[in-house]
């Protein structure tokens, strides 16, 4: 037995009996255990779950995050308080191979993150576990981005946004847009699954050149181009188009939205940039700059 694991076991033994089966239930990836480490009012909260859980909404929690990390386990690095309070450091390691959110698919990247859990107790039983790690360190690990602003400053509101390429080079000869306000962070997350289930549709579309989707603040928009006008309305087919629609009209998804269909009236051309003589150009004009040094590989218009 190596050092630091003795020392990991000696930290466990200092664990009162009900943190210990709490620990143990984590580490063998099992809710119902997880559930009854807790009093019956028990309440779990960390950084991510935006208040305390308990119940059926812990259950829900616990679940989603043991799919996405079927692996993870807590080593115990140290313990200390007493009585009624105690605080537990942790090293969480695992394997994100399931999805963390709807709009978030798997990454496949481990990670290694510190944290502490400070444990509200009533002899041994647990009241409460407040958990507290650095998101910024754990999404990083992911190989996610992590791109810290205001949801708004003065008239500028901020978001997120995707793009999707089907990588044709073809100039666009019209646009659709499609907005939805939505009244809340549930709806959006739905209006951000829905948009991913189009991804492979409209990937096989005839005259689909690439979209992007984004959202700020509570709306969220798609921006799409097409070769044509005719190619923008074939999407009205599209069986997840559809249940949207419905979803909207016949139920309570969003508070507005509103679509269009663009016709280009002028592009200019294309530029683009020699790498030796730095010369701005067009790149219809031919495969070669001024320079006679050839054009880099031609960006896709949209």
């Amino acid at each position: 037995m190596t050092a630091g694991q003795e020392t990991m076991m000696l930290n466990s033994l200092l664990l009162p009996d009900s943190v210990g089966r709490y620990f143990q239930a984590w580490n063998e990836r099992d809710v119902s255990a997880v559930l009854a480490a807790l009093a019956p009012d028990g309440t779990y909260t960390d950084p991510s779950t935006d208040g305390p859980l308990t119940g059926r909404t812990l259950e829900h929690y616990l679940s989603g995050f043991f799919a996405a990390f079927p692996d993870v386990t807590f080593e115990i690095s140290s313990v200390c308080g007493g009585d009624d309070r105690l605080a537990v450091s942790w090293l969480m390691r695992g394997t994100n191979t399931g999805s963390l959110r709807p709009d978030l698919p798997p990454t496949g990247a481990s990670i290694a993150l510190p944290g502490v859990d400070l444990f509200q107790l009533d002899g041994d039983v647990i009241q409460s576990v407040r958990g507290f790690f650095d998101q910024k360190t754990f999404f990083e690990q992911l190989g996610l981005q992590v791109i810290v602003v205001p949801w708004a400053l003065g008239p500028v509101k901020f978001g997120r946004a995707t793009g999707l390429s089907s990588g044709r080079q073809t100039k666009p000869g019209a646009f659709s847009t499609t907005w939805v306000d939505v009244p809340n962070e549930t709806q959006a997350e739905e209006v951000v699954q829905r948009s991913r289930q189009l991804f492979a549709d409209l990937l096989q579309m005839p005259g689909f050149i690439g979209a992007t989707f984004t959202q700020v603040g509570n709306r969220l928009a798609t921006q799409t181009a097409w070769d044509t006008a005719e190619s923008a309305h074939a999407m009205r087919k599209l069986a997840g188009h559809k249940e949207a629609v419905q979803r909207a009209f016949g139920g309570d998804l969003g508070t507005a939205f509103q679509t269009s269909v663009w016709e280009v009236e002028h592009q200019n051309p294309l530029w683009i940039r020699c790498s030796v003589c730095e010369k701005l150009e067009s790149f219809e004009t031919g495969g070669r700059s001024v320079c006679g040094e050839p054009f880099p590989e031609q960006p896709c218009y949209w």
